[in-house]
């Protein structure tokens, strides 16, 4: 069992395309480092960068929840003009050729990123339990997610502090 989490800039093409490359490093180097950041203190380890994204992997639940919720607030606090949106999800998963991860939860949490709006963080009802301490979950209702057969019952993650994530 792994936790993933998708991360992504929202509107980083838009931005790139009217504020001009060099605007568009600097918003996504900043990106990085809080990526970097968060993930070392919580122990979630970054898989992959995916451009103006990336796929994080945890092995227990919470610190993935956490790491997620720390890096959209710094990444709110650090005034960048552009929003996080993540999708999070937990579930069995099949290590493919040694660097990459194939499986449900993988790609769950790719569609609730996708899903998501920005400053917000979608994982399925079922991950929610008692282990979250730091951050509570606001029920959304079931949504239909492209790939999956059945509606899916959904959270939004929100810190515990009130403040969005």
């Amino acid at each position: 069992m792994r936790t993933f989490a998708f991360i992504d800039l929202s509107g980083f093409t838009t931005y790139t395309d009217t504020e001009g490359d060099a605007e568009a490093v600097k918003v996504l180097s900043g990106f990085r480092a809080a990526v970097r950041e968060v993930a070392a203190s919580r122990a979630v380890r970054v898989a992959k960068w995916l451009g103006d994204g990336a796929m994080l992997v945890s092995v227990e639940m919470e610190p993935a929840v956490e790491a997620v919720v720390d890096i959209e607030r710094l990444i709110d606090e650090s005034q960048s003009p552009l929003a996080l949106r993540s999708g999070i999800a937990t579930g069995p998963v099949i290590l493919f050729e040694g660097d990459d991860y194939i499986g449900q939860s993988v790609n769950l949490a790719s569609r609730l990123c996708d899903l998501a709006h920005p400053q917000e963080v979608l994982a399925p009802a079922s991950m929610v339990s008692s282990l979250l301490v730091n951050t509570r979950a606001v029920a959304i209702g079931s949504r239909h997610i492209s790939g999956f057969a059945q509606p899916i019952e959904l959270v939004r993650l929100v810190a515990a502090d009130g403040r969005h994530g």
